[in-house]
């Protein structure tokens, strides 16, 4: 067992949006060593079909099982969390863990009895899905629910726009929105989101719940890798971090999601 406890964390993602994840898990776990993939070559993922959405995510968990011998998966990315998750979960139950950005999010949320309405901001693409939607309703049918589109938010962040003027005035314009108006709680349903959580909870003056997905998830993972005695005690080795297409952009973008520049290895793991 304690072998498996030292075998790295594999967390992928369609770009590099998901290393807020692999920020929050590095901080709660700092004895894990992290694999992350950026499948930086096909986003965004959001205009693909389901069926190759989860053909990637096959490949790519293939990839981090059977070449780096990982002992759980993370899928840092919701519309691959919405398209693949059970394809991988079941494919892969009984060989290693997979958890999603997406159910974590709605367990915090359904667990806290105080929240009556509920409110989804996320990108068009995960909007569209109704994967949040089904889900409150299937699980917690009293639970008022209501969502709203922000796709400026992600490009925003991406061209560094968040914690000034600009950003106050788009995160003001959406949140004003008559869909969120007397929300409980607050689900930040994309992995850019938690980079403008704070001016989020500001814009409610703190009156409302933030459910941010990389916090959430790194709780979740610490919850499984203890549940399954793979925590490890110390760390076995460096975090690699890689991507299937590489751009000197992307590489200087790494210090807006993981809060420092780090660098990133290009791997193409198919050829198309």
């Amino acid at each position: 067992m304690a072998k498996e406890t030292n075998k790295a964390i594999g967390i992928f993602d369609s770009g590099i949006g998901g290393l807020t994840v692999a920020n929050a898990v590095s901080k709660l776990l700092p004895n894990e060593q992290l694999i992350y993939f950026g499948d930086t070559a096909h986003l965004p993922y959001g205009d693909k079909s389901k069926e190759l959405i989860q053909s990637y995510a096959v490949r790519i968990t293939n990839f981090l099982l059977q070449e780096q011998h990982c002992k759980a998966i993370v899928i840092a990315c919701n519309t691959a969390s919405a398209a693949a998750y059970e394809v991988l979960r079941d494919k892969y139950k009984g060989v290693v863990p997979v958890i999603n950005v997406i159910d974590p999010m709605v367990e915090a949320v359904i667990a806290d009895e105080s929240i009556k309405r509920v409110g989804v901001i996320a990108t068009k693409t995960t909007i569209a899905s109704g994967v949040y939607s089904e889900k409150f309703n299937r699980r917690k049918p009293e639970l008022q629910y209501t969502e709203l589109a922000t796709p400026l938010l992600a490009s925003m962040i991406e061209e560094k726009f968040y914690n000034n003027e600009i950003s106050h005035a788009v995160i003001e314009n959406y949140l004003s929105d008559e869909a969120l108006k007397d929300i409980d709680a607050l689900v930040l349903a994309c992995t850019h989101y938690p980079l403008i959580k704070q001016e989020i909870s500001a814009f409610y003056n703190h009156r409302v719940k933030i459910f941010d997905s990389a916090e959430v998830v790194a709780k979740k993972l610490k919850w499984v890798l203890e549940k399954e005695h793979l925590a490890a005690s110390a760390k076995s080795g460096t975090d690699v971090f890689y991507v299937s297409d590489f751009t000197r952009s992307f590489e200087k973008t790494t210090e807006i999601f993981y809060g420092k520049e780090i660098h990133l290895q290009q791997l193409r793991i198919w050829n198309d």
